[in-house]
């Protein structure tokens, strides 16, 4: 059953439910950073503060002392600690599901932007899965950042429900719509690769949590054409574009740095690697949400 806070009917729980999580939300990016010794080995204090934050925010960054180390344990080790379990082997990871995001010097993903030095637009990850294989849960660990440029903005997806209702409740009863907005299928030399995926923006899973499935590109997207859709869609472009959000976050991740969410709104600038500065980021995408509970370290052991 729907969650009463949203039920776009009941503006009571909602209001209750806004007010707690504007009042709880940080108010910087500072407010989401926690010190990390090692990633790949939490005490009992760091988890329940990367777990806080993600709660109000659905994000926490955090910064360790692994520096440049390329070991891909650290965010695979970080990600079993939180409860991501499930890792989304999409066929550019590699072989052990995690994404070398660098700028590739050849092969098929030259084709993919985010294998580029090129900006990436407003998104949540996986916008082009199947229903049933949505990414929930996100991190991006950085081992080296470039030359110049690179930063990410972000933006917590239940911020922007509330600033969307808040203007109109109608803009999310159309983008809960199933057919809101479609990704056409995908082609290659051998036909199709990927069919066509239809959704919701917003829907309310099972468990009661909001998931956002979204893109701002231009190109390759389909969206509902009707009016309170186009609407719906001018309106969150809004509230992206908003120069003076301040719950939009931008910053840069440093060697040792990362970011772990329930794959929130996120972006990216264009970037210019050096000589001897490469940018390479490991991006681990998850089946799962960052777990909602503090307390013990889980046992992992069997999974």
């Amino acid at each position: 059953m729907i969650p009463a806070h949203f039920d776009l009917d009941d503006a009571v729980a909602y209001a209750a439910w806004r007010d707690r999580k504007l009042a709880a939300h940080p108010r910087s990016l500072a407010g989401l950073v926690v010190e990390l010794r090692d990633p790949r080995r939490l005490s009992p204090a760091e988890r329940d503060a990367l777990l806080a934050r993600c709660a109000v925010a659905n994000m926490a960054l955090y910064a360790s002392g692994t520096g440049s180390d390329p070991d891909k344990d650290i965010p695979r080790e970080l990600g079993r600690q939180l409860g991501l379990l499930r890792l989304d082997a999409n066929p550019l990871a590699d072989d052990d599901g995690i994404s070398p995001l660098a700028v590739a010097p050849a092969g098929t993903r030259t084709e993919f932007i985010p294998y580029t030095d090129r900006g990436i637009q407003w998104h949540t990850d996986g916008y082009y899965n199947a229903l049933d294989h949505q990414v929930r849960g996100l991190i991006l660990h950085c081992v080296q950042r470039a030359e110049r440029g690179g930063e990410n903005r972000l933006l917590d997806h239940e911020i922007a429900y509330i600033l969307l209702r808040d203007e109109d409740p109608q803009h999310i009863r159309a983008l809960m719509a199933p057919d809101a907005m479609t990704i056409p299928p995908r082609m290659d030399d051998a036909g199709e690769a990927r069919p066509a995926r239809s959704g919701p923006v917003f829907a309310v899973w099972p468990d009661g949590h909001l998931h956002m499935r979204y893109t701002a590109r231009k190109v390759s997207i389909v969206w509902k054409d009707d009016a309170r859709t186009r609407a719906a869609v001018a309106a969150l472009e809004r509230i992206l574009a908003d120069a003076d959000n301040r719950y939009v976050f931008r910053g840069l991740l440093e060697p040792g740095m990362g970011l772990v969410c329930n794959n929130v709104l996120h972006d990216r600038a264009p970037f210019a690697d050096g000589d001897t500065r490469k940018r390479l980021l490991y991006r681990a995408r998850y089946f799962d949400r960052v777990a909602d509970r503090v307390g013990a370290l889980p046992d992992v052991t069997a999974a």
